[in-house]
This record gives structure tokens, C-alpha cells and sequence, in this order.
């Protein structure tokens, strides 16, 4: 393109650009452009995850080692604080509020146990997702890659972790006269539906947490009220035996994810916690709660993928 100036010469101007009036979005598409951190398919999520799987169980590892490495005892707490967290339960429920009600004497020290282990081993695994983004903005930031990476992996540390109190809560059966046999099986899967349970659950929180940092600071009372809420310390049924209260109260709280694992391990290892301790269906609503939360979870988290660690 030329035009003539006013003093008669002829100016070139600069050739039009082929881009010139395509809009941003044009543009990328033209050139193959893509953008950055951007949302795979669900498909393709699951399958960076999967590509991921050393690096999530090496994190977890690291984060579980790190966790008491500062304390004179070091792993040793891992077991240390649920034993204790029992004690006092034990002293202040067992001892002075009778919560032993409608369950035999020589059962309650590993019925009240196995309790502790495995609400903590849930109620960790939410605090820990809380954190998992917001916590780890630096990691975030710098490297690409599935963001669903963190909080699975801080599910796996405290499953970990409580693998290694189940030595001792085998300890505890044993010296209550609760043997080896062949239910003890039934820890795996219960165990395992609760981790799929808890692996949602860190899910979600984890998504609500990067964006409301102040969450990590509601979440302990909200737990403690449904640990007090799911019989941690005290059979339900017993306990709401004599109560005014609608039958369908009970339900609710048997029915509650974390009362449902809680029995089912307990109706594994301890000899006298037997069926009629368990509420109806009780396997239908481990596996039910556990595929609820964990599908759910992963496709809420999934959904704000490209979101995780800006603004």
C-alpha cells in the first residue's frame, strides 16, 4: 500500500497483516495455540493422575516422614496420639459419663480403640485436603500437573499412617482376648471403602479450601461434632435405647459414613462385637458412601482444574 505525501513523493506504508481483525480466540486456533493449564477431559485427567501414581506415593511418603521429623519420638507419635486421644475418651466417657452402656466391660477398652483409629483416620485425611492447595501454592504454581495429585496423596499419607497404629490396635485385641481369625479379612475391604470415602472427601474440601482459606479453621469443630455424633465412644443404639427420640434418629447416626466404618472394623477384630451390633445393609452403605464420595469428589475438583492457584 503507497500513497503520495505533500511534497509529492511516494510513501509505502506497511503491508496489511493476513491476522489483522481476527479475534483472540481466532488467532490460537489458527496457529494451534492452547491454553496454558487448561482443563483435559475427564478421560485424560484420570489418565495424567495414572502417570502420576509414583510421584503421589513418594509425596505421601515424604509428607509422612516429615510429619514428626522435629519430634524426640518421631514416628512413634503416629501411633502415640490416637492411644492418647483414647485415653482420656476412655477416663472422661468410660469412667465418669458410663458411655460403656449396653457394651461388655471386656470389650470397650478396643471397641473405644478401633473407634479412635478410624474416625482419625477420616477426620486427618478432610483436615489434610483443607490444606492441599492452599498449603502447597508454591508446588502449585511452578510444576504442571493434576491438581487431584495433593489431596489423593495426603489421603494416602494418613492411610499409611494408620496402617501403622493397626500393629498396635492388634496388640490391643489380642490382650482383651480378641484372636487372629478369619473375619480379621474383613478389615481390608472395609478399610478400603473407606479410603476411596475419604479420598472424595479430601476432594472436595480441597477445591472448597482454595478459595476459602478460613475453612482449615471451621473444619475441627465441625469434626468433632460428628465424631461425638457417630459413637466413637458409646454404642448408638444403647445409648438412645431409653431416650425420647424418633427411631429414625438412630438410623441417621448408625447410617452415617463414618459410623458405618467404624463398626465394620470393629465387627472384624474384636470377639464379641457381633452382627447385632450393625445396623441393616450395613456393606450396601460402606460401598454406596464410599462411591457417592468418591465420584462426586473427584469431578467436583476436576471441574476446577484451571482455577487451583490463580488470582
Amino acid at each position: 500500500m503507497s500513497e503520495t505525501t505533500h511534497d509529492g513523493t511516494v510513501a509505502v506504508g506497511a503491508p496489511v497483516s493476513p491476522d489483522e481483525g481476527l479475534t483472540a480466540a481466532e488467532l490460537a486456533a489458527k496457529y494451534g495455540l492452547s491454553v496454558s493449564g487448561a482443563r483435559p477431559s475427564l478421560g485424560e485427567y484420570v489418565r495424567q493422575l495414572w502417570g502420576r501414581r509414583h510421584f503421589i506415593l513418594a509425596f505421601s511418603q515424604a509428607k509422612l516422614t516429615a510429619q514428626y521429623s522435629k519430634a524426640k519420638l518421631g514416628q512413634l507419635w503416629q501411633v502415640a496420639t490416637p492411644l492418647l486421644n483414647a485415653a482420656v475418651y476412655f477416663f472422661i466417657f468410660g469412667l465418669l459419663l458410663g458411655a460403656r452402656r449396653g457394651i461388655p466391660s471386656e470389650v470397650y477398652v478396643p471397641f473405644l480403640v478401633t473407634g479412635v483409629f478410624v474416625f482419625t483416620f477420616t477426620q486427618s485425611s478432610v483436615l489434610a485436603g483443607v490444606r492441599a492447595i492452599s498449603g502447597n501454592l508454591g508446588l502449585v504454581r511452578a510444576l504442571h500437573f493434576p491438581r487431584a495429585s495433593l489431596p489423593i496423596s495426603f489421603a494416602l499419607q494418613q492411610l499409611q499412617q494408620l496402617l501403622f497404629s493397626m500393629i498396635v490396635l492388634v496388640v490391643i485385641m489380642v490382650a482383651f482376648r480378641s484372636y487372629p481369625d478369619l473375619s480379621w479379612l474383613l478389615v481390608l475391604p472395609a478399610l478400603a471403602l473407606q479410603f476411596v470415602f475419604n479420598t472424595g472427601l479430601a476432594l472436595i474440601f480441597a477445591r472448597m479450601g482454595s478459595k476459602t482459606p478460613d475453612l482449615a479453621q471451621l473444619m475441627p469443630f465441625v469434626l468433632r461434632t460428628w465424631m461425638y455424633a457417630s459413637g466413637v465412644m458409646f454404642s448408638i443404639p444403647a445409648m438412645l435405647e431409653d431416650k425420647n427420640v424418633p427411631s429414625w434418629v438412630a438410623d441417621v447416626l448408625q447410617w452415617n459414613p463414618a459410623a458405618v466404618y467404624m463398626d465394620l472394623v470393629r465387627f472384624a477384630l474384636i470377639e464379641g462385637y457381633d452382627s447385632s451390633y450393625l445396623p441393616p445393609h450395613v456393606w450396601a452403605f460402606a460401598l454406596g458412601w464410599a462411591v457417592l464420595a468418591g465420584v462426586v469428589g473427584f469431578v467436583y475438583f476436576w471441574k476446577a482444574e484451571e482455577r487451583y492457584g490463580r488470582g
